[in-house]
């Protein structure tokens, strides 16, 4: 059995679908749903909490809009999500990344990456001064 799961198209979805395929329309200012939420359609329960947590933790704070969706960008090259790469990196983008920005973003993604693993193995103690 494949983990795959097809989209829910609006036309399919149920009543509480819908609703929540409107709100992420609304909130997004667009007429269409990407095939994220299509697919967590599947679990209306899922979908819903996902779509509230991203709503409130992507949602106005302190942090400007670009600055979480680099964050999200550099999340998702950390963990190899294509998906999200492609999709965040739009949004990021559309707030106005620019090619130097991901550029710069993505060195800092492999030296993170880098020298993590190598505290890691290393098994480097924590400088008292950091605490």
């Amino acid at each position: 059995m494949s983990a795959r799961r097809q989209p829910v198209e609006y036309s399919e979805a149920t009543p509480e679908v819908r609703e929540i395929y409107d709100d992420i329309m609304a909130t997004r200012k667009t007429d269409w749903v990407n095939n994220f939420w299509k697919v967590l359609a599947h679990d209306p329960r899922t979908l819903r909490r996902i779509w509230t947590n991203i709503k409130e933790v992507m949602g106005p704070g302190t942090l400007d809009p670009l600055t979480k969706e680099l964050l999200y960008l550099a999340v998702s090259a950390s963990n190899g999500c294509r998906y999200c790469i492609a999709s965040h990196g739009a949004a990021a983008r559309n707030k106005g990344m620019t090619e130097a920005q991901y550029s710069e973003l993505l060195a800092i993604v492999g030296l993170v990456n880098e020298t993590n693993r190598l505290v890691i193995a290393l098994d480097v103690a924590v400088d008292p001064q950091f605490l």
